[in-house]
């Protein structure tokens, strides 16, 4: 059987024009690729037809260094292969393209920041599976949809023109980016064009996705009561309710700008609030005068009221949990990870930006306040409750995920939560790489981009 992953070699000029690609002779018998006449060589959104030129005992591929210039190819590589007979087009691919938020080419050794380390392990896994991958930015993006200025990596980081991709893996880290009129256009155009398939092509906010998913009966035992705070009857109603409430920007991230309030009594009210330093505290003596402690913040953010869950702790330090759930080699969502995080000390919170450190389900469960006989089956609780979520999202939101995020608490009586799920997983450089070796994420998106290229 013939090798779908084989090496493309790039060779010198001169020796073959630009028109013309050598392939080894099995794949040019067993696909019945004409010979003497052109076929069309595909490599994203790059066309250009060539005449195929069998080798005998040989099961790569050579093209010419201008042909190569003009593919984004700078030197030999592995690709994988796919013929079709009924319109006679060899394609090479996948080729990947990761948006990103912003680089910085004057640090050669660490263009794109925190995430270098992430960008080159990508780079990494797709040689492994015959794959191509680089990296762009909104400021790359100029109108011509056929091409872009992207970084590559060839012995060092590098940026050449390079052909739009098949598939765009969108880790843009800010709306603001994300809302621009040409990166908007861009997805747009190449999706109509190129029939480019672009992933996790949006953020979600925490309004959006408990609205949409309360929306299945099925998932209705994850929510906790959330509503858009919009007036004082809102808060008045919730604390009521519920001993203690949260409110959570709907657009914010790492814990950033969470409030916990809570009823001390019939008519007076804590309020604490998240900071990078602890927890700061204030009193308010009535609902109204808590409102109104409120209303110059909600003039420039939207808040999300929650009840308040009694979730387990070690030591009085709330745990929750993060699962990164990926789309799989069938396009099927999976659990690729989960672990819990305790609040740091004189925190509510438990992101690791505000002092909350990470550990194993099992390890956490054993150490809480939760009994065995409620947390005995955690580990397989939450990895349901994260793929029903996940299936939730895909169902009833019009959007392309590929990869999410997914906070889950649970409570002293081993009922999962959902706090929040997240559409641009964190690919800091702090993320803990075992020995340099690829992570299991990093594997899968690949995986992904492959089944969804067809590769």
């Amino acid at each position: 059987m013939l090798k779908s992953k084989v090496a493309v070699q790039v060779i010198s000029p001169g020796i073959l024009p630009d028109d013309a690609i050598m392939l080894g002779d099995a794949y040019v018998r067993q696909w019945k690729i004409p010979q003497g006449q052109p076929i069309l060589l595909k490599f994203g959104a790059f066309r250009h037809y060539v005449k195929v030129v069998p080798v005998e005992r040989f099961d790569g591929m050579r093209i010419g260094q201008s042909l190569a210039r003009a593919m984004g190819l700078l030197t030999t590589t592995t690709l994988r292969l796919r013929y079709r007979q009924d319109n006679a087009t060899l394609a090479l691919g996948p080729l990947i393209g990761v948006l990103i938020s912003r680089d910085n080419p004057e640090q050669q050794d660490r263009p794109f920041g925190n995430i270098t380390l992430f960008c080159k392990e990508l780079v990494d896994a797709c040689a492994a599976q015959g794959a191509h991958v680089y990296f762009f930015t909104p400021d790359h993006i100029k109108g011509n949809y056929n091409s872009l200025e992207g970084w590559v990596y060839a012995d060092g980081w590098r940026k050449i023109i390079v052909p739009v991709p098949d598939v765009v893996n969108n880790r843009l880290t800010s709306r603001k980016l994300e809302n621009r009129p040409n990166v908007q256009l861009f997805v747009k155009e190449t999706m109509l064009r190129h029939n480019s398939i672009i992933f996790n092509e949006k953020f979600l906010d925490k309004a959006e996705v408990f609205e949409a998913l309360s929306k299945d009966p099925s998932l209705g035992r994850y929510l906790p009561e959330s509503h858009v705070l919009r007036s004082s009857q809102v808060l008045k109603s919730m604390c009521q309710k519920y001993h203690t409430v949260f409110l959570k920007p709907v657009r914010g991230s790492l814990g950033k700008g969470i409030i916990r309030i809570s009823r001390m009594d019939a008519n007076s009210y804590s309020a604490q609030y998240a900071t990078t330093l602890g927890t700061r505290k204030q009193h308010f003596g009535g609902i109204d005068k808590l409102y109104a402690s409120l209303a110059g913040k909600m003039k420039t953010v939207r808040y999300q009221i929650q009840q308040g869950l009694h979730l387990i702790d070690i030591m009085g330090r709330p745990v929750d949990f993060r699962a990164l759930v990926q789309k799989n080699e069938k396009g099927i969502w999976a659990l690729t990870s989960i672990v819990a995080r305790t609040a740091g000390s004189h925190h509510f919170v438990s992101n690791l930006a505000r002092g909350g450190t990470l550990s194993t389900v099992r390890e956490a469960v054993s150490k809480s306040n939760l009994s065995h006989a409620n947390g005995h089956d955690a580990p397989a609780k939450l990895q349901r409750a994260a793929l029903e979520i996940a299936k939730g999202i895909d169902t009833h939101i019009p959007a392309h995920f590929g990869e999410l995020g997914i906070d889950l608490a649970m409570d002293a009586s081993g009922r999962v939560w959902l706090l929040e799920v997240n559409s641009k997983p964190s690919k800091n450089d702090n993320t803990p790489m075992p020995d340099q070796k690829i992570r299991p994420s990093v594997r899968n998106m690949i995986r992904y981009a492959r089944h969804l290229a067809e590769f």
